[in-house]
C-alpha cells in the first residue's frame, strides 16, 4: 500500500512538471498554428501513440461511453481549448491564477455529486494560500494583473470544468479499467468532439480577415503549402509530438493512475505547482527573472498545499 502510494505521487509530480513546461511549446506553437489546430493535433497524436503502446481493445460497459465521453470534452475540449482561448482576452497571469483554482472544484463537485467530504476549515484557509502564492508566482514582480471580463470568465469556466473531468474519473476509475485504454477512449471522444469544432474554423479560416483577432484562435488552415511550410519546421514537430504523445498521452495516463492511487481531491490539490513548475522552468531556459515576489509566492503555495492536506481521520476521505 506505502509503495502505491508513492508511486502515486511519482506520477502525479512527473505529470505536474510535464504540465509546468507546456506552456513553452504551446506559446512558440501559437506564432504558427491556431489555439484549435494545436487543441486537435496535440490529441489525434495522443490517441495514436497510446495505441501503439497498447495496440489491444478493452471491453467497456455501453452505459460506461458516457463518462468517456463527458471525461473527453470537460478535460480535454473545454478545459484546454478555454484555457487557451482566454490567453487572447486577458493576461497570462490572470489565466494562471484562476485556473489554480482547480483543485476546488474538484473537491465541490465530489462533494456534491460523490457525497465526498473534503471540504474543511484547513482546505479553505490552504486553498487562500495557494490562490495567494500563485498569484505572487504568476504576477512575478509585475503589477499589471487586471480583471478582464472574457478571458477572466472563460479561465474559471476552465477550471470548473477540470473538476467535472476529476469526478469523472473517479467514477472511472471505480471500474477498474485498463489506464492506458482508459484514457485512449477518453481522448477518442474528445476527437470526435472536436470535429465540428474543426468543420467550423475551416470556415472561420477562409472568411478570417484579421489573423489578430480572437476568431483566429478557432482557425483551422488545410492549404497544402501553409501546412508543408509550418511542418517543415523541426521545432513545430518536436513541440507538436512533445505535446501529443508526453503531455497527452503519457501525462494523462499516470495523473489518472495518481488518482486511483491516492485519490482525485488529494491529489488534485499538486495541480498549484504547475505555476510555480513553469516559472522555474522559464528561469532555466529562458533566461526569464525570478523575483522576490515570485520566489515568495512559490514558499506560500507549498505552505497552503500541506496545509490543506490537514483533516481528522474521521474526515478523511478520497
Amino acid at each position: 500500500m506505502k509503495n502505491d502510494k508513492l508511486l502515486g505521487y511519482f506520477f502525479a509530480g512527473f505529470a505536474i512538471f510535464v504540465w509546468g513546461i507546456t506552456f513553452v511549446c504551446t506559446k512558440t506553437l501559437l506564432n504558427d498554428f491556431s489555439a484549435l489546430e494545436i487543441l486537435f493535433f496535440r490529441f489525434i497524436t495522443a490517441y495514436i501513440g497510446l495505441w501503439l503502446i497498447y495496440p489491444k481493445w478493452e471491453k467497456i460497459e455501453l452505459k460506461d461511453n458516457l463518462l468517456f465521453a463527458l471525461a473527453g470534452l470537460s478535460g480535454v475540449v473545454i478545459y484546454q481549448f478555454t484555457e487557451n482561448i482566454a490567453i487572447n482576452f486577458t493576461t497570462a497571469s490572470n489565466v494562471s491564477v484562476i485556473v489554480s483554482t482547480t483543485p476546488l472544484f474538484t473537491a465541490i463537485t465530489s462533494q456534491i455529486f460523490l457525497k465526498e467530504k473534503h471540504i474543511n476549515f484547513f482546505f479553505i484557509i490552504g486553498f487562500l494560500f495557494c490562490i495567494i502564492g500563485v498569484t505572487f508566482v504568476s504576477l512575478n514582480g509585475h503589477t499589471n494583473l487586471s480583471i478582464n471580463p472574457k478571458g477572466d470568465l472563460l479561465a474559471l469556466l476552465a477550471a470548473i470544468s477540470w473538476g467535472f473531468y476529476s469526478m469523472t474519473v473517479s467514477l472511472l476509475n471505480k471500474k477498474c479499467y485498463n489506464s492506458i485504454a482508459a484514457t485512449r477512449r477518453i481522448f477518442f471522444f474528445a476527437v470526435i468532439i472536436m470535429i465540428p469544432l474543426i468543420l467550423a474554423g475551416v470556415r472561420i479560416n477562409y472568411s478570417l480577415q484579421d489573423t489578430s483577432s480572437a476568431a483566429a484562435s478557432m482557425a483551422v488552415n488545410f492549404s497544402t503549402a501553409v501546412n508543408r511550410l509550418r511542418f517543415s519546421n523541426p521545432l513545430n514537430c518536436i513541440y507538436l509530438a512533445f505535446l501529443g504523445l508526453i503531455a497527452s498521452g503519457l501525462c494523462f495516463t499516470v495523473w489518472n493512475k495518481a488518482c486511483q492511487k491516492i485519490g482525485t481531491v488529494k491529489i488534485s490539490k499538486g495541480l498549484y505547482l504547475i505555476p510555480v513548475v513553469t516559472i522555474i522552468f522559464a528561469f532555466f531556459i529562458l533566461g526569464e527573472k525570478i523575483t522576490w515576489m515570485g520566489a515568495l509566492g512559490t514558499i506560500i503555495t507549498i505552505t497552503g498545499l500541506f496545509i490543506s492536506g490537514i483533516k481528522k481521520k474521521s474526515t478523511d476521505s478520497n
